[in-house]
């Protein structure tokens, strides 16, 4: 089958689980095209089965802003023609969704057929998709796509509610490969972080408002006051100043590392004891999945997707939004006791067991042939 795949190449969950699809695809004799403005961070691999097609956008002297809608639909246009696609899928609801229709129609005009699949991420449908602005776009770009699907049944309800759309959805979850995160334990390494045989907590996200960095700081405050322990944040984005900020004046700048960006975190969850979530919404929660993939429970909030991932009482505790108080005795209840602590990582991998790639990758591929039978369909 010949794949194209449309994502934001940042590192924010979409990009991560479109790029790490459409390696699990090559790899099994698909070709994947990947189209975007710069390659996906996590696209660092060779294989013969898949493409990088890079458009440029550039400055133009009777624009504000740069017409990326337009030139991406061009590179989707040229890669089908001489790629010969099969089928597309576009990553993130804004503005790929639409941008899809819109190359669509271009090949129709050229008797060309090329069905698409957009799959929802999270704030595409949650933040930017509360716009007024944004709602008879996005409604219609749902409403003409192939195929919907959603990467949770939360984030499912979210889009029935907020859009009043009449196409199907159907919910496949994000997913890691379960063998790629088989990462010995280096105490050598742990002793860098905790000199002292501190516990480690983690979180990693992209520093924005939504992710509630500042509860991580003020739930880490608190635990320190009972608990030895070290906090690595990983990440970056508009909120770091406001957590530096915070981190000086609890004067906790000795006991917080910042990594920043990190394109594979597995070393760094290697050496944690907790990983903690506080988002104010989560679509899904990959990086809490890639956390328990790695054996660490999770401390999170309720919201979202995030239920679906982190059981309640067995993988890790589930909190309300800004529940500083319950998340840090939750915290430290995983961190005193030795016995439940190995006993919810142990739960935690067995969770993440059940998203592996190996049991996610065939109802994509499912998808994408059911596309196939779409060409009757066409207008």
């Amino acid at each position: 089958m010949n794949i194209g795949m449309v994502c934001f190449p940042t590192y924010g969950g979409s990009g991560v689980v479109a790029t790490e699809l459409g390696i699990a695809l090559a790899n099994k004799g698909h070709k994947v095209h990947f189209m975007s403005y710069s390659q996906p961070f996590r696209l660092n691999i060779f294989n013969e089965n898949l493409f990088y097609h890079e458009f440029n956008v550039n400055d133009y002297p009777l624009f504000d802003y740069q017409p990326y809608e337009s030139v991406l639909a061009s590179k989707i246009v040229d890669v089908a023609i001489y790629e010969q696609l099969d089928v597309l899928h576009v990553h993130y609801a804004i503005p790929h969704a639409s941008v899809a229709y819109t190359a669509q129609q271009i090949l129709l005009s050229k008797k060309i057929w090329l069905p698409y699949v957009t799959t929802l991420h999270g704030t595409d449908i949650t933040l930017v998709g509360r716009d007024p602005a944004f709602e008879p776009v996005i409604r219609f770009s749902l409403n003409n796509s192939n195929a919907i699907t959603s990467v949770s049944e939360s984030l499912k309800k979210e889009t029935l509610k907020t859009f009043k759309i009449d196409n199907k959805i159907s919910v496949i979850p994000n997913f890691i490969n379960v063998k790629d995160y088989d990462v010995k334990y280096d105490p050598c390494l742990k002793r860098k972080y905790a000199s002292h045989g501190e516990k480690v907590m983690v979180h990693i996200s992209n520093f924005r408002k939504v992710k509630r960095v500042q509860d991580v700081v003020h739930v880490f405050n608190e635990v320190k006051k009972q608990q030895a322990c070290k906090l690595i944040l990983v990440g970056d984005g508009p909120e770091k100043v406001n957590i530096e900020q915070l981190i000086r004046q609890l004067n906790l700048q000795h006991d917080v590392l910042m990594m920043g960006r990190v394109v594979d975190p597995k070393e760094i969850l290697s050496i944690a004891d907790l990983f903690i979530l506080p988002s104010e919404t989560e679509s899904f929660g990959l990086s809490a999945l890639e956390a328990m993939a790695m054996k660490v429970p999770v401390i999170s909030t309720n919201s979202g997707g995030l239920p679906e991932v982190n059981i309640e009482g067995k993988t890790g505790f589930l909190s309300k939004v800004g529940d500083i108080d319950e998340m840090s005795a939750n915290a430290l209840i995983l961190l005193k006791d030795k016995k439940k602590h190995e006993l919810f990582s142990q739960q935690a991998f067995n969770q993440a067991k059940k998203f592996d790639i190996e049991k996610i990758l065939p109802l994509y591929e499912k998808q994408y042939n059911l596309l196939l039978k779409t060409e009757g369909m066409k207008s």
